[in-house]
């Protein structure tokens, strides 16, 4: 205040109120201060000053230098007596740390004050570093030391206790001036002249709960026309250097870089200039990460000051004092998806939207039912993004991307290794460049764990390590064994030639374990009449992905229950199985469609080439990853195309595999047409493609004579695959039901008779429909009549 005083005090997050710990009546200058968990007692600096603050006003100098020095008291997680010790870290300008013992006792009821104030124990943590990071949360400490001209970046982990461990060293290759020394987050730094911060090299560490571990590092700023920033990516092993034009600048320009941590991202941020989110999660594709320039309105709204990342989240920003939690915002995402015009941006802010709504800190702030209504209404917004926006990407697939992407954030959380095991994108390779920034990526050298025993953060990090080190090839699950499974099965069907009923009965038993999740997660109806046959190819390839995806999970997941193993891959199957429905029926309530247009006999509207459009598209996307489809989808895609497409259009959709002719759409063409003309055309056009099986099946349900023609066709060719010559010499003299002068039809006519009336005596033709032979030779000879224009 005016006359001198210094008072201490602390943001309660419970009460949101600034609470008063202490007055310090002298004039003095502050430069860091902590508090311990109990708020009994207060260090500063300078001098360094230890005060018991309540009840006791003792004050005590633990440090008297002619330099600056920072404090930190410890917050490890204990679960035994609190009033146990305190630890308090002593940050020296002279570069080395110190960890101060602080014993507390309890007198005279609720007193407490300090043990043996006279001498306090203390031992050396760390000497001979240029630059350290405190995290607060994790309660870590990071620290580089110059050895042989080369920079070795360290990691201590405080333990309850009295304990702590160097977890890992690796060498770092950037240039750190022997004769430089840096804090992050202990405090404000008076070394530090904020209004030349730009001059100063940035370098941060972060992590997050997946076991990531990044180190951002932006040299000393040495020219106006760009600007240069390495993120090393020590779980994935490499490192990537980003460099951004930031044109005409002002040669005055005082605005440092910033480096923010948002979990699965971090931020790097020029005011004025860009804003790079990077994707740490995913970084080996520059196109999940997003890239705006100063042009942006992301730009506008953003602090156009330095920023300080601190644990948690926390943001601080220099110039104002205001210290934020940064979250991303998923409606301005949401926006921005609906704007922006390139691929790059697009596939970006589509994975950081799904990867938002994976936010554990929103979990615990919201009930269950209000998290699942928002990611209900987050992906109902996206889908409808994709809908309207299907044909606009060029360099990927967004039906696709949503598809493979979704599914992997819905199943991601379950368990550390699943970044590895299942895809995240539909996208291998990306070859186009993000206009304002070029990228360079090198290997870099893995951290040497010092630890052995490891548990939460460490033991993710090994992991990822590990996988760096041993997995050369990729172990990303794809369909490509399920495709041929599922061939090879079409094929046995085809030829008659079966598996053992218990295989293939297993593989319909996980189609149907599928479909029941699904069923039983969709409480309301569906407006697409989607479920309601069998499908028996699609339930086969269903339950064939279920099965192979299990065995790859059983495989490299070590340590997990077979029966959690076989959830997840029913939730991962069920929810790509859900979302495939869930654009279709958005598509299907957008264009307000009713069940009954699945009848052919109604004119085609335009809303219903709309969503026969949209089906293309989504067989198209799951074609080429040969992923399974709903039930009844082809049905419902054959009997749109039938409707909205011209009669030559629709052959070649057919011929092509794009309209699979199912028996139940076959069934309700033939009876919802009737014989006109063009209705005959298309009926004997569709009947000629089908299958041999299906074909004979619905001849019978068109009471036409071309159709009574195919019947008896195929029942010539049945007598006569089982014929066996013998001399028929009383053949010419049999009389016949019909008087035909060409010799050759009349013996023919009679070996089918003959072939007939033994057969059904042997019961050679028994299950087969009884088809006479006066039946085919009135079909012969009338279709002879009609060849000869007779």
């Amino acid at each position: 205040d005016n006359k001198g005083n210094v008072f201490f005090g602390l943001y309660d997050r419970q009460t949101r109120q600034n609470e008063h710990l202490y007055t310090f009546e002298k004039d003095c200058q502050v430069v860091s201060c902590s508090v311990n968990s109990e708020r009994t007692l207060l260090g500063w600096t300078c001098l360094t000053l230890l005060v018991e603050i309540h009840p006791v006003n003792n004050v005590k100098v633990l440090k008297a230098v002619d330099g600056y020095i920072w404090v930190q008291f410890l917050y490890p997680h204990v679960e035994n007596d609190v009033f146990s010790e305190n630890r308090l870290l002593l940050i020296s300008e002279e570069k080395y740390i110190e960890q101060f013992h602080i014993q507390v006792i309890q007198e005279d009821g609720n007193k407490v004050v300090v043990k043996n104030s006279g001498h306090l124990p203390r031992e050396r943590v760390a000497e001979d570093f240029v630059w350290a990071q405190w995290d607060m949360s994790e309660q870590r400490l990071y620290y580089i030391e110059r050895k042989k001209s080369r920079s070795i970046l360290k990691c201590i982990q405080f333990f309850d206790g009295e304990s702590f461990n160097l977890m890992f060293e690796v060498p770092l290759d950037i240039s750190l001036n022997d004769s430089g020394f840096k804090l992050v987050n202990f405090g404000c730094n008076d070394l530090q002249d904020q209004e030349k911060i730009s001059k100063h090299l940035t370098l941060c560490v972060f992590t997050n709960h997946t076991g990531s571990l990044c180190v951002c590092y932006s040299p000393k700023l040495d020219s106006w026309e760009q600007i240069t920033y390495s993120v090393l990516y020590f779980h994935k092993g490499h490192s990537k250097t980003f460099t951004a034009a930031l044109g005409s600048v002002d040669s005055q320009m005082t605005k440092g870089i910033s480096f923010l941590n948002l979990d699965y991202y971090v931020a790097v941020y020029l005011p004025g200039h860009f804003f790079h989110l990077l994707n740490i999660q995913h970084p080996d594709l520059i196109c999940h990460s997003l890239f705006l320039t100063g042009s942006s309105e992301v730009i506008d709204m953003l602090p156009h000051s330095s920023l300080q990342s601190l644990s948690g989240s926390l943001v601080l920003d220099w110039c104002s004092g205001k210290l934020c939690r940064a979250l991303l915002n998923q409606s301005y995402l949401l926006q921005f998806l609906w704007n922006t015009q390139l691929d790059c941006e697009k596939m970006a802010v589509l994975h950081c939207v799904l990867s938002c709504g994976q936010d554990a800190r929103f979990l615990e702030a919201k009930g269950t039912d209000l998290n699942t209504n928002r990611v209900v209404f987050l992906l109902f917004k996206i889908i409808q993004w994709i809908s309207e926006n299907v044909s606009a990407c060029h360099s990927f697939d967004l039906i696709q991307e949503f598809i493979i992407a979704s599914s992997y954030w819905h199943i991601y959380a379950e368990t550390s290794n699943m970044d590895k095991l299942l895809p995240y994108s539909s996208v291998l390779t990306w070859n186009t460049e993000i206009p304002g920034i070029t990228l360079v990526t090198e290997e870099i050298a893995l951290p040497l764990m010092k630890m052995h025993n490891f548990k939460g953060y460490w033991e993710k990090l090994n992991a990822n390590l590990e996988y760096v080190k041993y997995s050369k090839p990729h172990l990303r699950y794809n369909n490509s064994m399920v495709k041929r499974e599922w061939h090879s099965l079409i094929s046995e069907e085809k030829t008659e030639k079966r598996r053992s009923l218990a295989y293939v009965r297993n593989i319909l038993d996980n189609a149907i374990k599928v479909i029941s999740d699904l069923e039983a997660r969709n409480l309301e109806p569906r407006l697409t009449p989607l479920f309601q046959e069998e499908d028996r190819h699609q339930r086969l390839l269903l339950g064939l992905m279920v099965s192979e995806l299990r065995d790859h999970l059983l495989r490299h997941l070590q340590g997990v229950e077979k029966k959690k193993i076989e959830q997840m891959v029913l939730e991962y199957v069920s929810k790509l199985l859900d979302l495939i429905c869930q654009i279709l029926e958005t598509s299907w309530r957008k264009h307000n469609l009713h069940p009954w247009i699945l009848h052919f006999n109604r004119q085609a509207s335009t809303a219903e080439f709309e969503v026969f459009h949209i089906m293309t598209r989504i067989l198209e996307a799951t074609n080429s990853l040969f992923l399974p489809l709903p039930p009844g989808f082809h049905t419902l895609h054959t009997i749109l195309g039938v409707r909205c497409l011209p009669l030559h259009n629709l052959l070649h959709y057919i011929d092509n595999g794009v309209l699979l002719l199912t028996e139940t759409a076959v069934t309700r063409l033939m009876k919802d047409l009737d014989n006109t003309e063009k209705n005959e055309k298309l009926k004997f056009s569709i009947i000629v493609r089908l299958p041999p099986l299906i074909g004979q099946k619905i001849c019978r349900l068109w009471d036409h004579p071309m159709s009574s023609n195919i019947i008896s066709r195929n029942h010539v060719k049945q007598l006569l695959y089982h014929y066996k010559k013998q001399p028929r010499t009383s053949l010419i003299d049999r009389p016949l039901s019909f008087s035909v002068e060409f010799l050759p039809l009349n013996y023919f006519i009679g070996i089918l008779t003959d072939i007939e009336s033994s057969n059904q005596v042997l019961g050679i033709l028994e299950g087969h429909d009884n088809v006479d032979a006066k039946f085919v030779e009135e079909a012969a000879l009338k279709h002879t009549a009609m060849l000869l224009g007779l």
